[in-house]
């Protein structure tokens, strides 16, 4: 059973909740908002098992039947809405597991909670029935949104929940919790958390992908040899680069940060690099670039990622980015 004190940063969210729970300040209808893998679910999920713990704490006990249930999602007054589309939560979804049964008192729990994953997905038709419900709620009911995009709900359904903002957590917090938690080396913890930006949950995702691990060894080899790279060899590149065409934008990261780190170590600081375990090979290239060659590499990462989000053709972007970095270098 996952506690609080198991959920990585959000201190501040943390505390209102379990302060919620302490002086009896729960809201009938709470809004998590946050990217994909920033800890919504885990948190409403933890906040839900905390309301029905039979000890009344401000941390499930895991102990109890209640947090028991909670555990493996069985519990019968903590509902998980479901949808069959992926890109649609229906009114009649709504209504069959939620605005039909919120009049049913709670089996064995203090309350009746009811969690909607992805609930920016809800149609218009969904989002006016659930309204209903969190305007005039029966006293035990306690409904969670959560939603990567706030502003899809409608203004009604905001102005009437607590809106709970999920934040990124630092890079330190996200590194520490990938070398305890996962056992990743810290060369690579380091790596991934300057990635995931303060997501956890895409750090994880990254950490357990081989995929992704053999993209970055990939990105990192042609960025080491570009400089003695032939037209020849960039084509190469290029081919094998449409391997890994759905996760462009992460290849485009891997590179900033490579460049960056030539920067930072051409500025006389060694100390901070994303690529520990490169530092000998990025300080002989930080004495061989210059920065205006450096800026411009930085400049055309930047336009090229412009480019593949307006959809022109991958492979002309791909090879004139490696040709302009082979150029610069």
């Amino acid at each position: 059973m996952t506690s609080f004190s198991d959920i990585s940063g959000q201190e501040r969210i943390k505390k209102q909740l379990k302060d919620a729970v302490k002086y009896d300040k729960i809201s009938h209808a709470y809004i998590f908002c946050g990217d994909k893998g920033s800890g919504k679910k885990l948190t409403a999920r933890t906040f839900a098992a905390t309301i029905q713990c039979e000890k009344g704490g401000t941390e499930p006990c895991g102990e109890c039947h209640s947090c028991r249930m909670a555990a493996t999602d069985n519990h019968p007054d903590i509902i998980t809405v479901r949808h069959e589309k992926p890109n649609s939560i229906s009114v009649g979804e709504i209504r069959e597991q939620l605005v039909s049964d919120v009049g049913i008192k709670p089996y064995s729990g203090k309350k009746k909670i009811y969690i909607v994953p992805d609930a920016e997905k809800m149609t218009s038709e969904a989002q006016n029935a659930i309204l209903k419900t969190i305007e005039e709620p029966p006293e035990y009911a306690v409904i969670m949104l959560l939603t990567q995009n706030r502003e899809q709900l409608l203004p009604t359904i905001l102005s009437r929940c607590a809106v709970i903002s999920m934040k990124p957590v630092s890079d330190e917090v996200v590194e520490k919790y990938l070398e305890t938690e996962l056992d990743i080396a810290e060369e690579r913890a380091r790596t991934y958390a300057a990635f995931a930006h303060g997501n956890i949950g895409q750090a994880m995702e990254m950490a357990s992908s081989e995929k992704y691990s053999e993209m970055m060894d990939f990105t990192l080899e042609c960025m080491k040899k570009i400089r003695d790279m032939g037209a020849a060899d960039i084509a190469a590149s290029v081919k094998s680069m449409t391997d890994y065409k759905d996760s462009i934008s992460d290849i485009l990261d891997i590179m900033l940060l490579w460049f960056r780190d030539i920067l930072v170590c051409k500025g006389g600081c060694g100390a901070g690099l994303t690529f520990t375990n490169e530092k000998g090979y990025i300080e002989r290239e930080s004495e061989r670039c210059g920065y205006e060659g450096l800026e411009n590499i930085i400049n055309s990462i930047s336009a090229a990622r412009a480019e593949y989000k307006a959809s022109v053709s991958f492979e002309p972007v791909t090879e004139l980015l490696l040709i302009k970095i082979h150029d610069n270098i």
